[in-house]
């Protein structure tokens, strides 16, 4: 049996390739100067596990994947060096009240694995936890104030 796709098909798929390209590991040198500062900036008193660059909409940007204190932190970076945004490990106590509830709430009985805070500019904007179930990882995503949360 052939499978015959309309014509418009295959274009489609080479353009959603390339809005949505997957990430690919660089290593420092290969950076540009800027992001280098920004992840020598960053990681001071941290170890870097990971540099990968990857095309968002057009727009190259770079992640830095760190260890602080035993805790993961990722950072993303514009190809100009200014930080876009911040996924940093938090202990769930640490999360406010609201949005603590609201993991707990989503999780019910499965297991909170790790939870982590989205930072964009200087606020917190979300929180997103990794809950596992029969062996299956599930991430929920809840605003400061326990909303749920959309991925950007």
């Amino acid at each position: 049996m052939i499978l015959r796709l309309p014509r418009l098909t295959i274009p489609a798929l080479l353009f959603s390739a390339t809005v949505f390209s997957a990430e690919k590991r660089v290593k420092m040198e290969n950076l540009p100067p800027a992001v280098q500062k920004t992840v020598q900036d960053q990681s001071r008193g941290a170890t870097i596990h990971g540099l990968s660059q990857e095309v968002e909409n057009g727009k190259t940007l770079y992640e830095a994947e760190l260890k602080v204190n035993g805790r993961n932190k990722d950072l993303l970076i514009a190809a100009a060096g200014s930080v876009l945004e911040i996924e940093e490990e938090v202990a769930l106590d640490s999360v406010p009240a609201a949005a603590k509830g609201a993991i707990q709430k989503q999780a019910g009985k499965r297991q909170i694995v790790t939870v982590e805070s989205v930072t964009k500019g200087r606020s917190v904007v979300a929180y997103e936890a990794k809950i596992k179930t029969a062996g299956k990882t599930s991430e929920v995503r809840v605003s400061p104030d326990g909303a749920p949360a959309k991925e950007p």
